[in-house]
């Protein structure tokens, strides 16, 4: 990306207290369990490292790596494994963590997958709910903040590998 245009939308403090809110309520409905909590690699990675420091309920931790975006910023439409979990998920209370639902797909694919291996429960949490863009019917039990449009980068989310690293979310512009 040569020339970019960067604008604020979530702040660093804007998304400490929202993350805060989130894991209570989650903690909230899981008291008294242990928690398995799935990241999806690699964009939500600092959610859910902020998220489960929060939780006041017992967790383990796992991750998987799909993708369906590659190099662009279009979802490609076609998902892709390329890391399975590790731990047995059989029975279990699960928690799938995702930096950003948009089409609606991965989300999808993944839930039907780990439904196959017979979890107790099976809830979503995202940072962020770009509804706008929905190709399937899928609503997430857990939502940082809801979005129209636009690209987002930091805080994990990132164009073709860059921007992770950003401790605020920006909508950002070629």
């Amino acid at each position: 990306m040569d020339q970019i245009s960067k604008q604020i939308l979530f702040s660093r403090d804007e998304i400490q207290k929202r993350v805060r809110e989130i894991a209570s309520q989650i903690s909230k409905d899981y008291a008294g369990r242990e928690l398995v909590v799935i990241g999806i690699l690699k964009g939500a990675f600092i959610f859910m490292a902020d998220l489960v420091r929060e939780l006041s309920v017992p967790c383990k931790v796992d991750f998987v790596r799909v993708a369906s975006y590659g190099a662009g910023s279009e979802s490609s439409g076609k998902v892709v494994m390329t890391k399975d979990i590790e731990t047995s998920i059989k029975g279990r209370d699960i928690l799938i963590v995702e930096d950003i639902v948009d089409s609606g797909l991965t989300l999808q694919y993944l839930v039907n997958w780990l439904k196959e291996r017979n979890p107790h429960s099976l809830k979503i949490c995202v940072f962020l709910d770009k509804r706008k863009r929905r190709k399937v019917s899928f609503e997430a039990d857990y939502a940082g903040f809801t979005i129209d449009d636009g690209f987002v980068v930091g805080y994990g989310l990132d164009f073709d590998e860059q921007f992770r690293f950003f401790p605020d979310v920006y909508i950002i512009e070629q």
